[in-house]
């Protein structure tokens, strides 16, 4: 049987920390990933995104807890895994999550504070980068080309 899970998405909170179990426990962290849908909603063309519970457990946890924040780009690998239990009512509560085997923190702490001033330089760059090639080739694109594309 399989049951594998890669996700790459940013913390909507800081992560919360527990110890579970008898004495010190065992450290238990949780956070929630937001995770992006690769396609746009037709109504409203915006992108979607899917907020999906990350169980972090060990040493990990406590790295987790400790280098994370809310905004955090990283990487998850782990399992799905189903659970259920009856809350103060007695009504039966089902719970999905992904119980994570390794975390990859995908950018530098102060990174997430220079996203935005990066992406702008990064796409004047690129744009700056368009023109020059376009001028040394003598290339010019007017019109509609959605016509040409074999698809």
């Amino acid at each position: 049987m399989i049951n594998r899970v890669v996700l790459v998405g940013r913390l909507t909170k800081d992560p919360e920390l527990r110890y579970m179990g008898e004495a010190q426990g065992t450290p238990r962290a949780t956070f929630t990933l937001a995770v992006s849908r690769p396609f746009t909603n037709q109504t409203s063309g915006e992108r979607e995104a899917d907020f999906i519970p990350i169980v972090v457990w060990r040493k990990k946890a406590e790295d987790v807890k400790r280098y994370l924040t809310k905004g955090s780009l990283v990487g998850v690998e782990g399992r799905i895994q189903t659970r259920s239990y009856d809350d103060n009512q007695g009504i039966r509560k089902f719970v999905t999550e992904i119980v994570s085997e390794n975390v990859y923190f995908l950018e530098s702490k102060g990174a997430q504070g220079d996203q935005l001033g990066g992406q702008l330089r990064e796409q004047s760059s690129d744009s700056q980068s368009n023109e020059d090639e376009f001028k040394y080739e003598n290339v010019k694109l007017t019109g509609d080309l959605s016509d040409d594309l074999p698809f």
